[in-house]
């Protein structure tokens, strides 16, 4: 009995830590990201996909089914077993991670995140740091935020696309 009570408050422990950290874990509809795939932005085998704050792996799972190749960072050690026990494919990869102190890997072209409202600018400021740092155009989804000072290219029903140019810096040594 106080096995399973112990058992039950860690479990509650680290959702509610992921709280704090970031987004709760709600699990995507299939319907829409099948469109926002499909009719917002076409995932295909050219593409690296990352899903920030991947929970149990449905975005990386559908991303490589049509092609591409996938990687979800997920801070919440549960998901991260549950995304990977679901996720068998060479094509996706599931890091214990939090996203804020990682890089995206350098072949990345599209970024998926479904993130409540708080986060979305900071969100938008760290895309665009590491689109900088790779040197490349990325893609970015957002699930159900929109991001203020930008305008989406796209919009569908709760999904936006935004595209992220890398900006040129000053890099000469005074």
């Amino acid at each position: 009995m106080i096995w399973t009570v112990l058992v039950i408050l860690i479990i509650a422990a680290l959702f509610g830590f992921v709280v704090f950290r970031g987004s709760p874990y709600v699990p995507s509809h299939r319907a829409d990201i099948q469109q926002a795939f499909t009719e917002l932005y076409q995932v295909d085998a050219n593409d690296t996909l990352v899903d920030l704050g991947s929970g149990d792996g449905i975005i990386l799972r559908k991303a490589a089914r049509a092609g591409a190749r996938a990687v979800g960072f997920e801070i919440n050690p549960i998901l991260v077993i549950i995304s990977r026990l679901l996720s068998r494919n060479n094509k996706i990869s599931t890091v214990f991670a939090d996203f804020w102190f990682s890089h995206l890997p350098n072949d990345t072209t599209v970024v998926y995140v479904f993130s409540v409202s708080r986060d979305i600018n900071k969100i938008k400021i760290w895309v665009q740091n590491e689109t900088n740092r790779i040197g490349r155009t990325i893609h970015l989804i957002s699930y159900g935020s929109r991001i203020d000072g930008m305008k989406a290219v796209k919009n569908l029903n709760a999904n936006h696309l935004y595209v992220f140019h890398p900006l040129q810096t000053n890099k000469a040594q005074v």
